[in-house]
This record gives C-alpha cells, sequence and structure tokens, in this order.
C-alpha cells in the first residue's frame, strides 16, 4: 500500500478534539496549499489508507467463522462470556479527518473535475467507514461535517438504518461517477473499478441482510440494493477488463493469487501490497504454520464436505464419505482444495531442498491445515516475514456478487450462471454443470448449512462463495446477512479416524505421520509419528482432542466448551464507556 501518506503536514487533522483546523502552526501546512492544489489534495487523500478502520492482514480475519477450528472458543459466542464492557469499535476520530476534507475541498483554483476526483475518493473512504460501523452495530449516527468539541451532535442518539445506508450509497455512487483513474499498475490505491467492487459488495450485503432479517420490516426495500449490486458488478464485468487467473493450469492458478509477491493484474482489483526495502511485511506462515501463535485455525470437516468431486457432483452423494480417511476423502476433488489445505503431494522447502509436508498435528485440531496464504519457504514461519500481496477485492468475488444478488432477484439466467459459477469451478478443474444452472438442491447443503433454502441455484452459489473465498475475511458478514449466525454453533469436527493406535499415512509418501492414542503413549513410538491423546481426560483435566465414538470417528474439537448464538448476536453491544458517555445511544437489544 502507499506509504507516502505518512508525510503529510496536518499533524492534528486525526483527532477528534483539536482546535480550529484552519489556525495553523508555522510548521503545518495552510489550508490553501492543501485544497488549492491537485497535490494537496492527493496528499491529503492518500492519507485515507493508513486509517484504522480499514483491514490491517485479512490473511486472518475468518479465525470468527464457522468453518474454522481455532485454539479458543470465542468470548462473543460464548454465554456470559462478552458484553458492553468488553465491546469494542465505537472510535470516529477517522471520520472527521474524512469529513473535513469533503467539507473544504471547494477551491475554484482546482478544476471542478479534479476536485471531484479527490472527493469521490473521499467519500468512498466514507462509505467503507459506515459500512463496517453498520455490520457491528445496525443504526448508528450519521455525521456528515466535522464536529467541534461542543457541537451537540456528539451526545445525540443513533439514525436509522435507513437514512444511515441511503448516505453511504449516494457516497459510493459518487465515488463511482468521479473517480477518473481506472487502472493502477500497483493495484494499491482506490479506483474507479474498486469502488464498483466496494459497491457490489455492500449493496449485496444490505440488500440480503434486509430480505431475510425480517424484523427490521425493510424486505420491501431489499430488491433495491440487490439491483444496485447487480449492476455494480455488471459494470465492472462488462467494461473493467478483468479476468480469472488462469495461468499454470486449474491445479495452481487459484493459489497463485494469494502467494505472489505481486498483485495478479488480471484479477486482483486492489491489494495490501508488501514491500521488503520499507519493512512492510505480512504474518500469513506465522499465523497459519505456528503452533504457539494465531488461533491455531484449521478448516472443520462439515465444510471440506462441501468441496465438489471433479465431475462436478456432490462428494456426499457417496454413501461411503463419513468413514472415508483423508488420504482418500482428498482425491478427485474441486482442485481448489489443494491449494486451500495439506494434502497429497504438497510439499514445503527447508534449506533449499523440497520435503513433504503433510498436516502438522502440534498445529491443526482437525487434520485440514490451511495453506492458501502461506509460501512454501519454511524461512518465513518465524515472524512477520511474508512479502506476498494480500489481495483485498478481485474479480472472482465480483462474479460471485453478481450470481448471487441475480439469483436472489429471480432473475439469474443459465449464461449467467456460465459466465460466473461455471467459470470458476472451470478453473478449479471442474468438468461437469458449468453451463446449466442446477436443479435438484444437494441435500447435504440443506441439512448442514440452510435449512430455510430449497433454492438450488441459491444453494450452489453459496457453496461456490465459501469456497472461493474462503480465508479472505467476508464469511462472518455471510453468516449476519443470511441470518445463518447458528452456524456459529456447529460441532468443530476433524478428519475420520478408524482406529486407536494405528498410524496413518496422511500423503501418501510411504511415510508414517500421526496415530492417535487414549491413556499411556504407546511404547516403543514408531519413528516420525506425531501422537495424539484422545482420551476424556488428560490428567485432572478435561482434554479437548477426542474421537467421536470413543476409539474411532472423526476427530472432535472443545466439545466441552459451550458455544451459543443469541439473536443479539447479529449486532455487537454499544461499549459500556462510550454509553455512560451518551446515554442517547440506546444499548442494542439483548446487551443491556
Amino acid at each position: 500500500m502507499k506509504k507516502h501518506y505518512i508525510f503529510i503536514l496536518l499533524g492534528c487533522l486525526g483527532f477528534a478534539a483539536c482546535k480550529k483546523l484552519d489556525q495553523q502552526p508555522q510548521s503545518t501546512a495552510s489550508k490553501q496549499a492543501i485544497f488549492g492544489t491537485e497535490n494537496g489534495l492527493r496528499l491529503y487523500t492518500n492519507s485515507f489508507y493508513g486509517m484504522d478502520f480499514l483491514p490491517k492482514n485479512s490473511t486472518s480475519q475468518d479465525a470468527m467463522s464457522d468453518y474454522l477450528a481455532v485454539r479458543s472458543v470465542q468470548d462473543f459466542i460464548r454465554d456470559g462470556a462478552f458484553g458492553a464492557n468488553n465491546s469494542s469499535g465505537w472510535t470516529w476520530r477517522d471520520l472527521r479527518n474524512i469529513n473535513y476534507f469533503i467539507v473544504n475541498c471547494n477551491d475554484p483554483a482546482v478544476p471542478a473535475a479534479t476536485r471531484n476526483n479527490y472527493l469521490g475518493i473521499a467519500r468512498y473512504f466514507r462509505a467503507y467507514f459506515y459500512m463496517e460501523k453498520i455490520k457491528r452495530f445496525g443504526d448508528v449516527p450519521w455525521i456528515g461535517k466535522p464536529l467541534d468539541i461542543d457541537d451537540p451532535a456528539l451526545v445525540a442518539g443513533r439514525d436509522k438504518r435507513e437514512l444511515v445506508m441511503d448516505s453511504v450509497l449516494a457516497d459510493i455512487n459518487f465515488a463511482c461517477a468521479n473517480i477518473q483513474t481506472a487502472t493502477d499498475p500497483s493495484r494499491t490505491t482506490i479506483t474507479k473499478w474498486v469502488a464498483y467492487a466496494f459497491k457490489s459488495r455492500l449493496c449485496l450485503f444490505e440488500g440480503t441482510f434486509r430480505k431475510y432479517h425480517t424484523n427490521l420490516n425493510l424486505t420491501g426495500t431489499a430488491n433495491r440494493w440487490l439491483q444496485e449490486s447487480a449492476s455494480a458488478s455488471e459494470e465492472i464485468i462488462k467494461n473493467g477488463g478483468f479476468s480469472l487467473n488462469t495461468a499454470g493450469g486449474p491445479g495452481v492458478s487459484y493459489r497463485q493469487v494469494f502467494t505472489s509477491n505481486t498483485p495478479v493484474a488480471n484479477e486482483v482489483l486492489q491489494a495490501a501490497v508488501s514491500d521488503v526495502n520499507l519493512g512492510v511485511l505480512n504474518e500469513a506462515n506465522w499465523w497459519w504454520t505456528s503452533g504457539t501463535y494465531g488461533a491455531k485455525a484449521s478448516f472443520t470437516r462439515t465444510f471440506i464436505n462441501t468441496y465438489l468431486k471433479l465431475d462436478g457432483t456432490p462428494y456426499t452423494n457417496d454413501p461411503a464419505y463419513r468413514t472415508m480417511v483423508f488420504k482418500d476423502e482428498v482425491k478427485n476433488r474441486d482442485l481448489r482444495l489443494k491449494q486451500t489445505i495439506r494434502l497429497g503431494d504438497y510439499k514445503r522447502i527447508s534449506n533449499g531442498q523440497q520435503v513433504p509436508a503433510p498436516p502438522v498435528f502440534s498445529y491443526t485440531f482437525t487434520g485440514y491445515q490451511p495453506i492458501k496464504w502461506t509460501l512454501d519457504d519454511t524461512y518465513f514461519d518465524a515472524g512477520a516475514l511474508n512479502t506476498n500481496a494480500v489481495a483485498l477485492y478481485r474479480y472472482a468475488e465480483v462474479l460471485l456478487n453478481f450470481a448471487e444478488a441475480k439469483a436472489e432477484l429471480g432473475t439469474l439466467t443459465d449464461s449467467d450462471w456460465a459466465l460466473t459459477i461455471g467459470t470458476l469451478r472451470a478453473r478449479a478443474g471442474i468438468t461437469g454443470g458449468l453451463s446449466v444452472k442446477p436443479t435438484i438442491a444437494d441435500p447435504y447443503l440443506v441439512a448442514n448449512y440452510f435449512p430455510g433454502i430449497s433454492d438450488a441455484t441459491l444453494l450452489e452459489i453459496r457453496r461456490e462463495r465459501g469456497i472461493e473465498l474462503s480465508l479472505e475475511g467476508l464469511r462472518f458478514a455471510d453468516i449476519l446477512r443470511w441470518k445463518r449466525g447458528t452456524l456459529m454453533e456447529q460441532e468443530w469436527n476433524g478428519f475420520y479416524v478408524p482406529s486407536l493406535v494405528t498410524p496413518m499415512d496422511l500423503n501418501e509418501d510411504g511415510i508414517l505421520d500421526v496415530a492417535f492414542y487414549q491413556g499411556t503413549r504407546p511404547t516403543p513410538a514408531v519413528s516420525g509419528v506425531t501422537y495424539v491423546d484422545v482420551s476424556a481426560n488428560v490428567g485432572t483435566a478435561v482434554n479437548s482432542q477426542l474421537l467421536r465414538n470413543g476409539s474411532s470417528g472423526e476427530l472432535t474439537w472443545m466439545k466441552e466448551i459451550p458455544r451459543k448464538w443469541n439473536e443479539r448476536n447479529y449486532y455487537y453491544p454499544i461499549p459500556l464507556n462510550d454509553l455512560q458517555r451518551n446515554p442517547n445511544l440506546k444499548q442494542n437489544p439483548g446487551w443491556e
């Protein structure tokens, strides 16, 4: 991401308690110098890229999701463990900085079209800011100007969702219409197409949220938002010039998007780019390979079961799937699976040499260990050393947004299906069902994920979204908008273990990898095998790692810690300190 914004000489712009910002000390650039030149506008808007509400490392955002087993159950979904006293996110400093720019970007010395370009960028960031607030808290106050410390609006109540979201839509529409840059070779800045991609995302969120959260009494307005999402997506599809990365073929092209140091330009619209010289690196390997750092997140078997077979049929159509062992269940599947988790012939590089790399049980709880964001050289495991670019918007999401919005509207055609889901699945090596919408609802998806959905096409789009966008920081928002919070209660299950004290070769390289036992660790131990105790208790403590049937069955993790999703969990509580400062905000229902 661009770094020159840090040199802006507006030292107090980010602070809500600043005095009037047109009273400039000698060391600070004058207001005219900023708003009276294009360079000043550019420098100011560059400051927005470092704001706190923007994602800093989306390689770990999905730790709050239904499909990852993690180190410990999040307080948010444990009864009595979370409340207003430990909530956060009610921060408004960045908004003041944006609003100050919007209100003051009116100097006629700069041509109107140029001013509108930078206003479009500012309004993009304001729309993003407010979308994050709406997702987290529901109703929030709409503030369209920089507030002084004695402004009555500081103690006002919250505005209705409809008012705020209409203002967000106006902002993003202005951004789409006025941002002049269509192409940024670095893929690090806001362009016209990034604005359209965000509009596609936010309108899909709002349209489906209104449709499925019937208690809001906004279902009659849902289709307007869905149409806005479809139209924004279609604008990119028709005119943006983007495509899916297919370099190297179906077995590698998907993962290339996430491990490349340079954003894959044909698919990625915007990315957070690493720079060794500036010391700007990410921690993907550290997060996804360390036994002590991060959430030790690994996929559940329930989710892994949703990956199709290469012929396009559900894997769970095979009645033997429940007892299929790891080395067999991962074969003949959607090729994104081998690019998302460790399996089969996956290898890492250690001291310049390729070495087999099966799932490692010092990290994984389920056996499904992610590799989507990690670099293969073990050098990168020891800290925040990753040099790969983190995609923030990519064309695949635009295709999925378009397909889902059209399906929700009931207007998705076979040609739409082929253009979107069919294209995504073809990139993954799938051969069947690419050109015609499905007509039979998959009973596995209905039973395990979406019991209220009977539309086969919509079910498949949701399947595809989960797989294609896994670990990209979007899953929790999907759960919220679909009103499927109870998915957060799903059991954290792992691969099938047929028997105790029987070492398993997980990647079929002739080397035994892991065995499970109860009680005393087997002796003599087989060299190189990791032994995992699945006894009900280890010493006096309850063991979190078990087998479903005691001596066989799926691995389970942390069954002893109940997880509970309540209606109130669709919003976070207003933090207690903020509520005490302004009681007019009123607490979200259920968190009182």
